[in-house]
């Protein structure tokens, strides 16, 4: 949580505690254009209740790259969702669930939003200060993590620590997989975090999914690739759906056939990436899933269309 001045600190609660949703906001005001802002901001929306949200980066799910952002950000703004970006918020009044003010400041200058409703989803902190771990030799990494080796054991013998205060990347499915990882080496096996291919959708309408790399990531560590990118309007079950919002985009290895990401945003976008992330798994070509057959009318079936472009 930023440290702002009038921002009240609160226990910690859940995302659904976190708004009175027997109140229907009038005005929500969402700081935080993440995943877990997106969501509840569009879902608000859709409840009735205005929204703003305001987002320190120059983009709307600042992780991905700036098509899909952009992308996003003209789905909420056809959403009638007020957006301020490139907007640090300076100071917050008032209370959440009666009268809130947040002025933000960006190179313009100084905005000033006024709403009923709060909702604050800056990232988290990990809650590991003041219970004790220290005096079993548990170690925490420079984030306040519990620190844990590929094996998720703690630096302390016979702890195990999985999930979020782990460190790990913050899904279901994933804490889900720290579980069989301990599972399995409690019952005498050799299960690892490593190189662990990890999917993940943001469960906006439509949906944003991702598995690997995206061009962002790639250019950041200096791996050339080739990419190739097809409009949800290209593909057939999007048409008969009439949803042709969004694209598919897929990264495939400069001298090689390797997959190394797909992004989607587009609906039931989930569904593909699921497809591609099987491929990578098995380390298959992505002439494989090129020439392959799928159902037709599809969401995978559109994976041919883009593959024959590379």
């Amino acid at each position: 949580m930023p440290d702002v001045p009038g921002l009240l600190e609160a226990r910690p609660m859940t995302h659904v505690e976190a708004l009175d949703l027997e109140r229907l906001p009038e005005h929500l005001i969402v700081i935080g254009g993440g995943y877990v802002g997106l969501e509840l901001a569009q879902a608000m929306r859709r409840f009735g209740s205005r929204v703003t949200v305001i987002e320190e980066g120059p983009q709307l799910a600042g992780h991905e790259d700036a098509d899909v952002g952009e992308a996003v950000l003209n789905l909420f703004r056809d959403e009638g969702i007020a957006v301020l970006l490139r907007s640090s918020v300076r100071q917050v009044e008032g209370h959440s669930g009666e009268k809130v003010r947040v002025q933000a400041k960006n190179n313009e200058g100084i905005s000033v939003v006024e709403g009923t409703d709060l909702l604050v989803a800056t990232g988290r902190k990990a809650n590991t200060e003041g219970i004790g771990l220290e005096r079993i030799g548990v170690e925490l990494d420079a984030r306040g993590y519990i620190k844990v080796n590929s094996r998720l054991e703690t630096t302390a013998p016979n702890i195990w620590a999985m999930g979020d205060c782990a460190g790990s990347p913050q899904f279901t499915h994933v804490s889900y997989d720290d579980f069989r990882t301990v599972y399995a080496n409690l019952a005498g096996g050799n299960r690892t975090t490593t190189n662990r291919l990890v999917p993940f959708c943001m469960f906006t309408d439509p949906e944003l999914a991702r598995v690997g790399r995206n061009e962002v990531e790639a250019r950041r560590v200096g791996i050339e690739y080739r990419a190739a990118k097809l409009n949800m309007s290209a593909v057939l079950r999007a048409r008969t759906v009439s949803e042709t919002r969004g694209f598919m985009k897929i990264l495939i290895a400069k001298d090689s056939d390797e997959i190394l990401g797909f992004t989607a945003f587009g609906w039931d976008a989930s569904e593909p990436m699921a497809v591609v992330q099987t491929a990578m798994i098995a380390r298959m070509p992505y002439t494989a899933l090129r020439d392959a057959i799928f159902t037709h009318p599809t969401m995978a079936e559109g994976l041919i269309a883009l593959l024959t472009s590379i």
